[in-house]
């Protein structure tokens, strides 16, 4: 195959562009493609701190070296990477050194958070403590926790996420089958500020997993494969397959459910119950009720265990 704009040797096909590419325009169109979310989602800004989260991972890994070629020209951002150690054996040392790797190369001061440390149990804990709930669902809560703290410690007043098109569109599809408008409405890319909440910025939204993936590569990007043993009870590996079915079926899929997310974003953007409209009162983070799922999850890993025969 040979790319459609010019004669050299494709290295991807994008069917929901009904063409190929080769590395060259490969790479440029997936930098502009970034440059062009910066520019949208967060519109005229110039001055003052993004935080990136930095799992170790192709996404992050890819937003973060795709953030600083962007801000690197404007001297008056600064730019830091934050990491989240859950506390996942054989897992999460291996993509803190890839992260540690990435940000000494590109000079980006790195910020390890640390769940025992801030939290007091991590996630390999509080799977064995609760083996019937899905580690996910709390690990996931908790890092979007500490992630929000860490950014808002650092004064920061951007936190780009490692989002690509296919975690977008997956996450949309999950909220529109669980009725979830609310949480549709809320997820990111922010288009304005939520109280208590750093603004989540998406620039590899447009970019499909497979792109990002061979951009790191091409880029020679240092990322860890790895996948989190707890991976494989998540819920959403449903939809991952769904959306990857319905995108070989009818290309261009993903982009419009990102489409049917925005528009719905338009329609509910001014109604007052699409944001959270309390504080926890156990940590004062946004909650939609009077503890936040952070602290609701805590609160069950710190009860005492029930002794078999107690009354």
């Amino acid at each position: 195959m040979r790319c459609s704009a010019c004669d050299a040797p494709a290295v991807i096909d994008q069917p929901y562009r009904a063409g190929h590419a080769c590395a060259g325009h490969f790479v440029r169109s997936v930098e502009e493609r970034v440059r062009q979310e910066f520019r949208r989602q967060l519109p005229r800004f110039g001055k003052g701190t993004v935080a990136v989260a930095l799992s170790g991972g192709k996404d992050s890994a890819v937003a973060l070296a795709l953030s600083d070629d962007y801000f690197r020209e404007r001297p008056s951002v600064r730019l830091i990477a934050l990491s989240v150690d859950e506390g996942v054996a054989g897992y999460r040392s291996g993509t803190l050194r890839a992260a540690e790797t990435l940000t000494r190369r590109l000079g980006v001061d790195h910020r390890i958070v640390r769940a025992e440390d801030e939290l007091g149990t991590t996630t390999d804990r509080a799977a064995a403590r609760l083996p019937s709930t899905i580690p996910c669902s709390f690990c996931g809560v908790w890092r979007r926790q500490l992630l929000n703290r860490a950014a808002r410690d650092a004064g920061a007043d951007a936190l780009v996420l490692g989002f690509n098109l296919d975690d977008l569109a997956q996450t949309v599809l999950m909220n529109l089958v669980h009725g979830d408008l609310d949480r549709l409405v809320r997820m990111a890319p922010h288009r304005t500020p939520q109280p208590g909440l750093v603004r989540r910025v998406a620039p590899l939204a447009l970019v499909p997993e497979r792109e990002v993936f061979l951009y790191a590569r091409l880029k020679a990007l240092p990322f860890d494969h790895g996948e989190c043993p707890h991976a494989g009870r998540a819920s959403r590996n449903l939809f991952r397959e769904i959306v990857w079915q319905l995108e070989e079926a009818q290309p261009g899929t993903r982009q419009s459910l990102l489409r049917t997310h925005e528009r719905l974003v338009d329609r509910w953007s001014r109604d007052d119950a699409s944001g959270a409209p309390t504080r926890c009162r156990s940590c004062g983070d946004p909650s939609a009720g009077d503890l936040c799922r952070a602290c609701e999850y805590l609160q069950v890993v710190r009860a005492p265990p029930v002794l078999e025969g107690a009354p």
